[in-house]
């Protein structure tokens, strides 16, 4: 599909926010929130629904405004010292059915200005579902080597996020996997350049990247015991 959803005022709206983070501010220009980002980024989002559903039947691509796979502009600050009250990014996590009972991965989108990116996986993962994670990943080296360190994921993709120093507790130090079952996160993707987010081949962008990261949201997916 060709379409353009983004354009420069996306990337504007966000460069003047970050010099502008204040709710008077904001609320002159939610007019343009809505027409340069919330509009065109739940239309892209909608586009996306039926070509994920072939990927897998079980993860959601939902445009709505409120409860969807948009990420709210509005920061939580009841526990931060930080109390900036807007994000400076917009994001899209496209969630597995399951996501609201159980700990799910998920495929996502993120856009801001010189900060664009696909990814997959799990994000900073409790302590109990790394534990699992790390269980599979331990009885189950050959299929995660499979998705993962091929030379055409190898290529497109890398790992995200903080690792521990040393092995995790009665975890070999010459286990294979050794640098995956170290990692505090289960998360990876790839940068966009600001071209292909402005242009009228992100629907086929993100598509194929979805395609490309899909083995590695199976073995997660397996390894927490849900459909894929």
């Amino acid at each position: 599909m060709k379409k353009v959803y983004f354009t420069s005022a996306t990337l504007t709206f966000f460069r003047q926010l970050q010099k502008n983070n204040n709710r008077d501010w904001f609320e002159a220009h939610k007019a343009k929130f809505e027409s340069d980002v919330r509009e065109p980024f739940q239309a892209l989002i909608a586009d996306l629904a039926t070509p994920l559903a072939k990927i897998s039947p079980h993860f959601v691509a939902d445009p709505r405004k409120q409860g969807g796979s948009m990420f709210r502009l509005y920061r939580d600050t009841r526990f931060s010292k930080d109390k900036i009250p807007y994000k400076t990014w917009s994001g899209a996590r496209f969630f597995h059915q399951r996501s609201k009972q159980v700990p799910a991965p998920s495929f996502y989108l993120h856009i801001a200005p010189d900060d664009c990116f696909i990814g997959c996986g799990i994000w900073h993962p409790e302590s109990d579902t790394l534990k699992r994670l790390r269980a599979f990943l331990d009885e189950n080296p050959a299929a995660w080597i499979k998705a993962t360190q091929s030379k055409l994921f190898r290529g497109r993709y890398q790992f995200w996020g903080e690792s521990l120093i040393r092995p995790p507790r009665g975890v070999d130090p010459a286990h294979p996997l050794l640098e995956d079952l170290k990692r505090k996160s289960l998360a990876a993707g790839t940068a966009l350049t600001q071209d292909q987010v402005l242009g009228d081949q992100l629907h086929n962008i993100v598509i194929d990247h979805f395609k490309g990261l899909a083995p590695m949201v199976d073995y997660l997916c397996a390894a927490l015991d849900l459909e894929f």
